[in-house]
């Protein structure tokens, strides 16, 4: 609602059936160096009809011929207008004033002492005006937030579309050349005519190429995982046996589900969850052992990820280079899922969940591949 303009009468809606007492509030908005634009109404039909205008303010008397100035108050807030509200009788109870604040009345005077007729309304309309503009403020930060957590999520799917092509570039150019060179040297390693000297140096070089094709299938796992092709289960168990092997931190991971059918984009979103959690456990919970459990309960899947670690301080969490949580954050909530994260002296325990209703899961761009060709690194091996 706009805000009035000090340059212009205020328009004052006034509900009172007594032409003296109306020309005696009027009296007393003049005598308080008010310009007021009024309009004097005494019925229901006609106080609806007026608030299809633009008021400043509104003043109204308790007591009226089968209607009432809190059956007026309702009608207001049911129609969802803040206008000043400000309830004037020759009678009130303390009981009914305090009912008619409650009820959001700016505020209530006895006829017999309007003389705080304009204070009470310039401090009403400055309290409306404050209030409306609080209300700007706070879906202008809403909006804020909302266009940074959209810029967040493209952000990240922009991450894993730029990760997928270089996954593409990586099996298609570096491991097609390093396999065509692979077969050229152990061709010349089998020939009979190749010298000792040459096949050793031959066979040395096989092992270094063979390095560098696990080296690149290690770095397109990581940029884009082949293994979520075989469904989240076999990806997780995967990533678990790894974790071990690689750190010597005992990891658990349990399921009850075989093979569950996920909407696009939410494997990929578990995956990545799970890895950023392991990877938080490696380099900071000081863990022994880490427990990894997936299950989905009424159309919501739940991954959580638990260690017995030092746990997380409120600093850490703080901290406002933290973007390693607020990144999972953003990350679930492209697929409409959220992240809980709680922490103690016992460890860290990361909760994942996300609805699996259709409707509720946006489609992540670059969720599916350019062809249908399988990007699967192990082939290079085979070599």
């Amino acid at each position: 609602m706009a805000v009035p303009d000090p340059s212009r009468p205020l328009r004052v809606l006034h509900l009172e059936d007594s032409d003296l007492d109306h020309a005696l509030v009027m009296a007393h908005l003049q005598r308080g160096a008010l310009q007021v634009d009024t309009l004097r109404v005494d019925t229901e039909p006609g106080f609806r009809a007026a608030l299809a205008q633009p008021w400043d303010a509104i003043i109204s008397d308790y007591n009226l011929p089968g209607f009432s100035g809190l059956k007026a108050l309702e009608i207001v807030r049911g129609m969802g207008l803040q206008l000043p509200f400000i309830l004037v009788s020759g009678e009130i109870g303390e009981d009914v004033a305090v009912q008619a604040m409650r009820d959001g009345a700016s505020d209530y005077l006895l006829k017999a002492k309007l003389a705080r007729l304009v204070p009470a309304v310039e401090h009403a309309i400055a309290a409306h005006q404050t209030l409306c503009a609080r209300q700007r403020a706070d879906r202008e930060l809403t909006a804020s937030r909302q266009r940074l957590s959209e810029l967040a999520q493209h952000l990240q799917t922009s991450v894993e579309m730029e990760r997928a092509a270089i996954a593409r570039e990586i099996h298609d150019d570096v491991g097609g050349g390093l396999s065509a060179l692979k077969f050229e040297l152990a061709w010349m390693a089998r020939q009979p005519s190749t010298p000792p000297e040459l096949k050793a140096r031959l066979e040395t070089s096989i092992e270094t190429v063979t390095h560098a094709l696990e080296a690149s299938q290690r770095i397109m796992h990581n940029l884009r995982p082949a293994i979520l092709e075989q469904g989240l289960v076999a990806a997780l168990q995967w990533m678990s046996s790894r974790f071990e092997k690689r750190t010597g931190i005992v990891t658990e991971f349990r399921t009850s589900q075989d093979n569950p059918v996920l909407p696009a984009g939410v494997p990929l979103v578990a995956y990545r969850t799970a890895q950023e959690a392991l990877t938080n456990v490696s380099k900071h919970a000081q863990a022994s052992k880490v427990r990894i459990d997936l299950s989905m309960a009424q159309e919501v899947l739940s991954l959580e990820v638990s260690d017995n670690g030092k746990g997380l301080s409120g600093e850490d969490l703080a901290k406002t280079r933290s973007f390693g949580i607020r990144g999972l954050h953003e990350r679930a909530s492209t697929v409409g899922g959220w992240v809980d994260l709680s922490s103690g002296p016992t460890g860290t325990t990361l909760i994942l969940s996300v609805p699996l209703q259709p409707d509720a899961i946006p489609t992540l761009p670059g969720d599916e591949d350019d062809d249908d060709r399988p990007h699967d690194p192990s082939a290079w091996g085979s070599l």
